[in-house]
């Protein structure tokens, strides 16, 4: 009767890992999956990735969901059936000939393994169902603020903005512009350059008439996002604005006497986030 019990508790534990393993593996797979297609189909899968890339993300989930399917076609515990019998388990025995001596170690390593498991596996369901469920959002001003000193306008991508004397600056975002004013080796030929700038507004240290015109640039995903930021003139410019505000700027790029580029905006329209709030 207990070799009956026993059996029976051996196949519920081992159904039990095979649905455990099954949810790890294939489960949080198309749970991640789903979150990908569906951020990408309401055009929010760019607050994450470069937007170059969202065809290869939305074409790698496909192919996932369709392995979860075929997967969820094998018979439960198929997954880890290597299609051959190992045999039964030599019986484990001590220096006295009793079988049972390595038991309790065994035991105690298998309530170790389930309990890792079950932790790694309530994890990862979190972070799963947190990209499925909580709303997408862009990198915060305080992250822009940490990851570059206050007044330092260059950021540290991956690409850099060629420079030569027919640079074609009109198409220049805050980026391009970040690393003209850092690394400008002859600041008057900018001086008088009209430009239309859309960034966040962070603060330049004690100036009271300059704030830094800010946005995240990203080369593929959000991990290798950086801030670049340009200095924009703007009087009193903490009683009109709050620090993370969301302007266009109409402006020109002038050069102080020090040699310093910064711009001197004609207009300054306070703006909701765009779309993309990143540049790339």
């Amino acid at each position: 009767m207990s070799e009956q019990v026993s059996h029976s508790d051996d196949a519920a534990s081992s159904r039990a890992g095979s649905l455990g393993a099954r949810w790890l593996g294939a489960g949080l797979a198309a749970l991640l999956a789903i979150a990908t297609l569906v951020l990408a189909a309401t055009g929010q899968l760019i607050l994450y990735i470069s937007p170059e890339t969202v065809w290869f993300a939305v074409a790698a989930a496909i192919v996932t969901l369709i392995g979860v399917v075929w997967s969820c076609a094998l018979p439960l515990g198929a997954e880890q059936d290597h299609g051959h019998d190992h045999g039964a388990a030599p019986a484990a025995h001590d220096d006295h000939g009793h079988g049972h001596a390595r038991a309790p170690r065994r035991s105690a390593r298998r309530v170790v393994g389930i309990a890792l498991a079950a932790t790694g596996g309530v994890i990862a369901t979190a972070v799963a169902a947190g990209a499925l469920l909580l709303p997408p959002a862009a990198l915060s001003v305080d992250m822009a603020m940490q990851r570059a000193p206050v007044g330092n306008v260059l950021f540290a991508g991956a690409d850099s903005v060629a420079l030569g004397a027919n640079t074609d600056t009109s198409t220049f975002g805050v980026g391009g512009w970040a690393s003209v004013f850092a690394t400008g080796a002859r600041p008057e030929k900018y001086d008088g350059t009209t430009v239309t700038l859309t960034g966040f507004l962070t603060p330049d240290g004690s100036a009271t008439d300059q704030a830094h015109l800010t946005r995240m640039v990203i080369t593929h995903c959000v991990i290798d996002a950086q801030p670049a930021s340009v200095p924009v003139q703007i009087s009193g410019w903490k009683g009109q604005y709050a620090v993370g505000d969301w302007v266009q700027v109409k402006g020109t790029v002038r050069t102080s006497a020090d040699g310093k580029l910064s711009v001197v905006p004609a207009t300054v329209s306070k703006i909701s986030q765009p779309k993309d709030p990143y540049e790339h």
